[in-house]
């Protein structure tokens, strides 16, 4: 499978996000200024697209008895992980939320989250596009750190 398709499929996955698309494109020979705007985009798109879902499929899904139980599972989950930070914090608290890259937090939940708590359209992908910036600059020198203390010590 293309390099590309598969640092794409990685960087816009929740399951993923940065924490995939960052390491595997530097670990198949992407240069770390290229893999952070390039997954960082990638992720950013994850706001207008979860919005954009929520908005219409998720009205129309929410009729199949599976998809409900899926999703009001989920959304109260979510709602108890962003609940206190975005009351204690406002829209710097759902970047803090995507920006911290550790499973069941990013773009995807942090999207879900502040449209759970309805939280505006904008301020909420603003803020989503903060917290991937920094999620993905914390990965990247996670990545590039890591590598170059690996060849540090291997060396010797």
């Amino acid at each position: 499978m293309d390099v590309l398709f598969l640092i794409i499929v990685l960087s816009f996955l929740p399951i993923s996000e940065l924490r995939g698309g960052i390491p595997y494109a530097i670990y198949h020979g992407t240069p770390w200024f290229v893999a952070y705007p390039l997954c960082a985009a990638l992720n950013a798109l994850v706001a207008p697209v979860c919005w954009l879902f929520l908005g219409t499929a998720h009205k129309l899904l929410l009729k199949w008895e599976w998809y409900n139980r899926f999703f009001k599972r989920f959304i109260e989950k979510a709602r108890a992980k962003l609940a206190g930070g975005v009351e204690k914090w406002g829209w710097f608290g759902v970047s803090l939320f995507v920006a911290v890259p550790l499973p069941m937090t990013g773009a995807w939940t942090g999207t879900l989250g502040a449209w759970v708590l309805g939280l505006s359209k904008w301020k909420t992908m603003l803020a989503v596009i903060v917290g991937v910036l920094i999620a993905g600059a914390i990965v990247t020198s996670v990545v590039v750190f890591g590598v170059e203390a690996l060849r540090f010590f291997l060396k010797e």
